[in-house]
């Protein structure tokens, strides 16, 4: 019953887009180039505003508990001390992290000795903190509302409240852009967003920063994946991955300026509004929809025939493709369209509910969601332990962006090569073995540190093969990520190809929020944290066999397209091996080809309508009164006198 719906869900899908609508659109021309440079924008302020969530919610590195007089014996005198050794009597010392973030002093009132001898108790914070400067901000949202000690958990509650506003995005809004369309979808999420990232810089209350930050990553995502859909869908598959990949440079580079930006900013509501002006410039594609149109891929896959038609012919002139030698050009694609939709055709529409009526696209899926759930998840395992090396906050955050560059790199000379399963597969091992090694590593050094002889020598080693293992692992992490949200665009079908790729995205969320949970718990569990993502990515390398290979291939359009992907041999046949077929085979009938018969047609008419034809084919001005079989008699006889 289900494939039966599915099959006649399909039937009005007659028209190969990649083979013969899409030359004559003219293909991969100056305008679609135009578009896609324009849809790279977009991703430079989307990721601008994602990765600004770190600098709002950065703890800084020193800060204690401002000191209270009250607190204080009535025969102190502040003018009898310095001010470090003022803070050494009223704040508590904590070796190995200096100062106390939390406790101060209190002293008995008729005290007169300040040594530390005397009795005095410790008390939570009474008149607030004092910071110094978080990395590139002086205040952000931890020090506005006092966000340590006991109200720390709040910290990692904004930023899982921020990954949970992306999700339902990425499920919701790729929902819609089945629904309404890639444009549509779009300019609905960068108007929202816009006039969120303004609320936000106005918001007083802790609550009220929270909600509006949910709501604008929702709207985030959805521009995100609109954008990234359309992007793929005006190219031919020999573009596809390095449009794709320079995006991702666009998010990198955003991703680079953050630091800078912060610091000349120096107060989070102004970064907010620094990061919220590319998405208000943005909102100029709303009025100019010549620089974002609606894909006509989705138009066809969804049979709006005479929305497909006028961009068809908006493409085709715009890439200058008429074509002088044929009488009207155009017509001919379009009156195929008509042919093999019908003029009754009507509209239909598809979410992502529909897979439960698949296998394989629901199968891809899954397993690209895995991937993508295990490639952000395990970054906070890599990135943890370069802390081991280096505390300081733009050591890790530089190396960060260093290695998503060399991975966009790596991605660009590889897969294009190799293949997108194969790089996926290799990248998936590389950061499985990347991270069973850093655990092992970890139990051997406690294992060596009981040793003295081992001790000394293991330390020296400790530095280096834990920076080595974790930039290798963060490098190949951030290629599975990537890769994964790529591979999911190109076998996803495009009827249902937003709600798909907002899936994966969403398990990419995921993974991201899981590191928050375990600052949730202050780190309690990083451990099995650890195994737990380093045992799924070896798992992730058995799944990955079972994935199609998109290489060269043009995007599949119905779920008939989706469904019939299959996965290639592991390893190539033999050349000696025999080959024949068990049963003898038909060789295949020729195929209509509607191009060649239209251009037949067309000189046809051109030689019909010239003037120096040996004699001219009058056609009567009122139809004949006869039938063709009363009529054939005089007209034979009529041609008969003229020879």
């Amino acid at each position: 019953m289900a494939a039966g719906a599915s099959a006649t869900a399909d039937t009005h899908l007659q028209m190969d887009y990649e083979a013969k609508i899409f030359p004559h659109a003219g293909g991969y021309g100056r305008y679609n180039r135009l578009v896609v440079v324009f849809s790279w924008f977009p991703n430079f302020a989307v990721m601008l505003n994602l990765f600004s969530d770190v600098f709002f919610t950065l703890i800084p590195d020193s800060y204690h508990c401002r000191p209270d007089p009250e607190l204080l014996p009535s025969a102190f005198l502040l003018s009898n001390f310095t001010g470090q050794g003022y803070l050494n009597l009223t704040v508590p010392w904590v070796n190995g992290s200096g100062l106390s973030h939390c406790e101060l002093f209190k002293y008995p009132r008729n005290s007169s000795n300040f040594s530390e001898n005397v009795p005095r108790e410790r008390v939570s914070c009474t008149k607030g903190w004092e910071y110094t400067h978080a990395a590139g901000l002086q205040s952000n949202f931890v020090t506005e509302w006092n966000l340590v000690c006991s109200e720390y958990w709040k910290v990692p509650v904004q930023h899982i409240c921020f990954m949970i506003g992306w999700i339902l995005g990425y499920i919701l809004l790729g929902t819609l852009c089945d629904w309404l369309g890639r444009r549509r979808c779009f300019v609905f999420s960068i108007s929202l967003s816009s006039l969120l990232g303004v609320a936000v810089c106005f918001s007083n209350s802790m609550v009220g920063f929270l909600l509006l930050r949910l709501s604008q990553g929702t709207m985030l995502a959805g521009a995100f994946v609109s954008s990234y859909i359309a992007r793929l869908e005006l190219c031919d598959p020999p573009h596809r991955l390095m449009v794709a990949m320079v995006s991702g440079f666009f998010a990198l580079f955003a991703e680079l300026l953050l630091p800078g930006i912060a610091v000349l900013c120096r107060d989070w509501p102004v970064l907010q509004a620094v990061a919220t002006l590319p998405l208000l410039l943005l909102l100029s594609y709303w009025c100019c929809a010549s620089v974002f149109p609606e894909s006509p891929r989705w138009l066809l896959a969804t049979a709006q025939i005479p929305q497909v038609k006028r961009s068809l012919q908006k493409f085709s002139i715009r890439n200058g493709v008429c074509l002088r030698d044929e009488i009207y050009p155009g017509e001919t694609l379009l009156s195929e369209i008509d042919s093999a939709y019908g003029e009754d055709c009507q509209p239909r529409y598809f979410s992502v509910l529909e897979l439960r009526r698949t296998r394989v696209i629901w199968k891809n899926c899954l397993i690209l969601s895995f991937t993508l759930l295990i490639g952000t998840g395990i970054q906070y395992c890599f990135t943890r332990n370069l802390h081991s090396y280096s505390t300081n906050f733009y050591f890790s955050y530089f190396l960060r962006v260093i290695t998503g560059a060399l991975a966009c790199i790596f991605i660009c000379l590889s897969v294009n090569h190799f293949g997108r399963r194969g790089m996926l597969l290799l990248s998936a091992i590389i950061t499985g073995l990347s991270s069973l090694l850093l655990l092992a590593l970890t139990q051997f050094i406690t294992f060596a540190q009981k040793i003295d002889k081992l001790s000394s020598y293991v330390s020296d080693l400790h530095g280096g093969l834990v920076l080595v293992l974790s930039v290798v692992g963060l490098l190949f992490s951030q290629a599975l990520a990537m890769l994964s949200v790529f591979f999911a665009c190109e076998v996803m079908p495009t009827v249902v190809r937003g709600g798909c790729l907002g899936l994966v995205l969403a398990a990419g969320c995921v993974g991201m929020a899981a590191s928050s949970l375990m600052e949730l718990q202050n780190n309690g569990g990083y451990f099995l944290h650890h195994v737990i993502f380093a045992s799924c990515a070896v798992l992730s390398v058995l799944c990955i066999m079972l994935l199609p290979e998109s290489k060269r291939k043009p995007l599949p359009d119905s779920l008939k397209e989706g469904e019939s992907q299959r996965r290639p041999p592991l390893f190539l046949s033999r050349p000696d091996r025999d080959s024949l077929p068990l049963l003898r085979t038909r060789l295949p009938l020729s195929e209509y080809n509607p191009d060649s018969y239209s251009r037949l047609v067309s000189a046809t008419r051109k030689m019909l309508t010239k003037d120096n034809l040996p004699y001219r084919i009058a056609v009567p001005t009122h139809p004949p009164l006869l039938s063709d079989s009363e009529t054939q008699g005089p007209e034979n006889e009529t041609l008969t006198e003229e020879s």
